[in-house]
């Protein structure tokens, strides 16, 4: 399917919206990527590029200052869903991150939104799982030092 918007759902807080300002630079059968600029102007960084992973469910960012200096590798564990009328996709972020730093130190945040959700019942049983089970496939790469694979994707187009 050729994809020509892509809209970002999130669960805490609950909205959905429109990525209209991301431009799509690649696509294939297997990722999708983009550059974008921040929607909400912020000083530690202004812009970036991201490549979804659509088999593996997570999306990598790549996190810029406005030097153009690498803050941050920002990975978000999702679900995808697809509309090929409006050739459109919606992300949903599962709510787990990873962060890499530009030292390569790694972080898992927002665990604790993940089990609000749960506890409050927005979230499903079965994405919660698919959650973790791709948090899990992430982690195993970061730590197996075999991250680069997917920072190939974006680095080969020069973003």
């Amino acid at each position: 399917m050729n994809i020509t918007k892509i809209y970002r759902r999130r669960i805490i807080p609950r909205d959905c919206i429109l990525l209209k300002d991301d431009v799509i630079v690649a696509q294939d059968d297997e990722t999708v990527i983009t550059k974008w600029n921040t929607l909400n102007p912020k000083p530690a960084f202004s812009h970036g590029c991201s490549c979804f992973f659509l088999k593996e469910g997570i999306k990598i960012s790549k996190v810029y200052r406005s030097d153009n200096s690498l803050l941050r590798w920002y990975c978000d564990i999702v679900a995808y869903d697809f509309d090929p009328e409006e050739k459109s996709m919606t992300y949903t972020d599962l709510l787990a991150d990873v962060i890499i730093d530009s030292q390569g130190m790694v972080k898992v945040v927002d665990l604790d939104e993940l089990a609000e959700a749960m506890e409050h019942d927005w979230i499903t049983k079965e994405q919660t799982l698919l959650c973790l089970r791709n948090l899990n496939r992430l982690l195993s790469l970061i730590y197996r030092d075999k991250f680069d694979r997917l920072q190939t994707k974006l680095d080969s187009l020069g973003l």
